[in-house]
């Protein structure tokens, strides 16, 4: 029986430069056959909203894109697009997705799933990602991200309270701005719960290496 997800808004961080890419855009690199991009839209489906935060038009209606003001602004001063772009879609009609109220109120869902546009195996793990940060919110929490092998938590691979998330990025500001700010610090002090990524499932692809081997796990795996 599958699991049911908690009420969730997904935003997907789609930026970045990609110099070890030499400079492609990494959205739209194909590794299996389909964007890197549309393997994680994928992972996020029944997402009350989507956002991309990127260049205009990665992705086609009903997901928002968005871009950071400047452009390049890295992770968090994506994160921050994204939030409000999510905020300024709850001023739309509710939709037949939206989520019963939660605890941020009004129909919005208290959670918001946060993955990298690089993480195209991303998808057998969203669920019990989703599963741990609803339960962490329920217990005065603020969300879930993912462990690697190595121990390392994975911040762009995590659902977080979305309370937390704008507390978080108001003290980012006081303290110098977003702008080129460390995700890992935003993060600090933040009471997450981990999920442990076995099998490299949050393997991203930052060189060309690295879009070769994703490219062969998922070509083994589809086969």
């Amino acid at each position: 029986m599958t699991t049911p997800r908690p009420p969730f808004d997904a935003l997907v961080l789609a930026g970045g430069r990609a110099r070890r890419l030499d400079g492609a855009s990494k959205p739209d690199v194909l590794v299996g056959g389909r964007r890197l991009l549309d393997r994680v839209l994928d992972a996020v489906a029944g997402a009350g909203r989507t956002v991309v935060v990127g260049p205009p038009g990665l992705a086609p209606p009903p997901v928002l894109c968005v871009q950071e003001d400047p452009p390049w602004g890295g992770p968090v001063a994506g994160l921050e697009a994204g939030l409000r772009a999510l905020a300024r879609a709850t001023d739309e009609p509710a939709r037949a997705t939206d989520a019963p109220a939660g605890p941020a109120g009004g129909g919005i869902p208290a959670l918001v799933l946060v993955l990298a546009c690089d993480t195209p195996l991303v998808a057998p793990l969203v669920t019990a990602l989703l599963a741990e940060a609803g339960a962490a919110v329920s217990a005065g929490q603020d969300g879930a991200w993912v462990v690697d092998t190595g121990r390392r938590p994975q911040p762009l691979v995590g659902a977080y309270r979305r309370g937390f998330l704008e507390a978080a990025l108001a003290r980012a500001h006081a303290a110098g701005g977003t702008r080129d700010a460390s995700v890992r610090r935003l993060l600090e002090g933040a009471r997450l719960r981990h999920v442990p990524d076995a099998v490299g499932q949050a393997a991203d692809a930052d060189t060309w290496d690295d879009v070769a081997r994703l490219d062969e796990r998922l070509r083994a795996r589809e086969d």
